[in-house]
C-alpha cells in the first residue's frame, strides 16, 4: 500500500463537566451527568490512543452519543424540542482554523463536532494502517472500510444535523457544507485508491483500472473545487495535495487507457494517450514540490518519494516506449494531435459512503428522570470561568517505508 496521505489535525475542545448546579434534582439525573462527563473524557482519550481500533472507537463513541442523545431527541418521538438541548455550553476548535475556538450552547453542536472528530480519527487510522510494510489483505479491507465510514459520517453530519444548528457555521469552519464535502469526497477517493491498488495487484483489465483512476481523479478535482473560495492561508496546503492526487490519477487513467487502445490495435491513439499520461505525471511531480513548500495545517506527506508514486512514472515511460517501437515496426499509425477524450465509467469498485446511524438515547432517560431536570433552578450549567481549549497532542507516527501498492 502507499503511505502518502495528507491529514489535517484533530479538533480540540474545552473540558465539559456537565455539572448542572441544581438543575439535576435527583440521584438518577446526577448519574446521567456523571456518566456523560466520563464517557466524553474517555472518547477524547481514544482519539490519541495508538492502540485504539475501529471497534473500540465505535464502543466509545456510541457510549457517549447514546447519553448525549438524551439532551437532543424527544422522548416521545415527536418534533417537540428537548428542554435540555441548550443547557450546556460547548467549545471546539476547527481543523483548518488553528486554535481559534467556536462556542455554542447547543447539544447538537456538540454532537456534530464530536462526530466530525470520529470521522477524522477513522481517516487517520486508515492512514496509519496503510503505512505499514507488507500490509495484509484483511488490513487493506480495514483501510477501505474506515475511509468509507469517515465519508459516511461527514455525509450524515451535512445532510441530517447541519440544518438543525441554530447558529450556522462561520466561513471556513469545519461545519460549513463545502468543507464537509471536501472531507467526504477525499475519503471516498482514498477508498478507491485501495481498490485501484488491489486491481493492479490482481492484474484486472486495463479498462477497469483506467476507469477507476479517471473516477478517482474526478473525485479529487471535486474536493479541490469545493475549497476554492476558502482563505488560502488555511486551505492552500490541503488543496495542493488534492491537486497532485488529481493529476496523478489522470496519469494512471491515460496510461491504462493507452494499454486498452494498444490491445485494440489503435497504436497511434495509444501513443497519444501515453504522451498525455506523461504530462499529467509531470504536473503531479511539480505540485508535489509545491505541496512540500506550502505552509498550512496538516501532516506533510512525501508522495514523490514513495514507490507507489515512482512506479507509475516508470510504467508510463516503458509503456510509451513499447507503443512507439510497435508503431515503428508494425502499425505505422499517425499520432493524433489531441489526446483521447476520457469518457470512462467504472462499473465496479466505486466507493460509496457507509451508512452512519447514531445509537438511540440511553434507556436511563425515563419520563421520571427527564422530569427531574428543572431548568428554572440553578444557573443552567454556566461555567464559573472560561474553560481553556488545549491543542490535541497527537502521536508522532513516522511513515514507514512504502513497499509499493501490493497487498500481501
Amino acid at each position: 500500500m502507499a503511505h502518502w496521505f495528507h491529514r489535517n489535525p484533530l479538533k480540540a475542545t474545552a473540558p465539559v463537566s456537565f455539572n448542572l448546579y441544581g438543575v439535576a434534582s435527583t440521584p438518577a439525573a446526577n448519574k446521567i451527568c456523571n456518566e456523560l462527563r466520563t464517557a466524553r473524557a474517555h472518547l477524547l482519550e481514544m482519539f490519541t490512543d495508538v492502540t485504539c481500533t475501529p471497534e473500540l472507537m465505535k464502543n466509545a463513541s456510541d457510549a457517549y452519543f447514546c447519553l448525549l442523545q438524551g439532551f437532543i431527541s424527544s422522548l416521545d418521538g415527536t418534533s417537540q424540542e428537548n428542554k435540555l438541548r441548550f443547557i450546556q455550553n460547548f467549545k471546539w476548535t476547527d481543523t483548518l482554523q488553528g486554535n481559534s475556538p467556536s462556542s455554542q450552547q447547543d447539544a447538537v453542536f456538540e454532537l456534530v463536532s464530536m462526530a466530525f472528530n470520529v470521522a477524522v480519527w477513522h481517516s487517520k487510522f486508515s492512514c496509519r494502517l496503510a503505512g505499514k510494510e507488507n500490509i495484509t489483505e484483511d488490513e487493506a479491507k480495514d483501510v477501505h472500510r474506515s475511509l468509507k465510514v469517515a465519508a459516511g459520517i461527514f455525509k450524515h453530519i451535512k445532510e441530517v444535523h447541519l440544518p438543525r444548528l441554530i447558529t450556522p457555521a462561520e466561513k471556513g469552519r469545519d461545519l460549513e457544507p463545502r468543507v464537509l464535502d471536501a472531507y467526504m469526497i477525499q475519503s471516498q477517493a482514498e477508498a478507491q485508491e485501495v481498490t485501484i491498488a488491489r486491481a493492479i495487484e490482481l492484474k484486472h483489465s486495463a479498462a477497469l483500472i483506467a476507469a477507476l483512476s479517471y473516477e478517482t481523479a474526478n473525485f479529487y478535482q471535486r474536493a479541490d473545487h469545493s475549497l476554492n473560495t476558502l482563505d488560502p492561508e488555511c486551505s492552500s496546503k490541503w488543496r495542493k495535495y488534492l491537486q497532485l492526487k488529481q493529476h496523478f490519477y489522470m496519469a494512471y487513467a491515460f496510461c491504462y487507457h493507452g494499454n486498452t487502445l494498444l490491445a485494440s490495435d489503435k497504436c497511434g491513439e495509444a501513443i497519444r494517450s501515453l504522451q498525455e499520461a506523461e504530462k499529467c505525471y509531470s504536473r503531479s511531480e511539480a505540485v508535489c514540490k509545491e505541496y512540500r513548500q506550502t505552509r498550512g495545517p496538516g501532516t506533510t506527506a512525501r508522495p514523490s518519494e514513495q514507490m507507489f508514486f515512482t512506479r507509475l512514472g516508470v510504467l508510463v515511460r516503458t509503456t510509451l516506449e513499447k507503443c512507439q517501437r510497435e508503431n515503428g515496426f508494425i502499425y505505422f499509425h499517425k499520432v493524433p494531435a489531441e489526446p483521447p477524450q476520457l469518457e470512462l465509467k467504472a462499473s465496479y469498485g466505486l466507493a460509496e459512503p457507509a451508512d452512519f446511524l447514531l445509537p438511540p438515547p440511553s434507556d436511563q432517560y425515563s419520563p421520571e428522570v427527564y422530569a427531574a431536570f428543572h431548568l428554572t433552578k440553578g444557573d443552567k450549567a454556566k461555567p464559573k470561568q472560561e474553560e481553556e481549549v488545549k491543542p490535541v497532542k497527537e502521536p508522532d507516527l513516522k511513515p514507514q517505508k512504502d513497499s509499493g501498492c501490493s497487498v500481501s
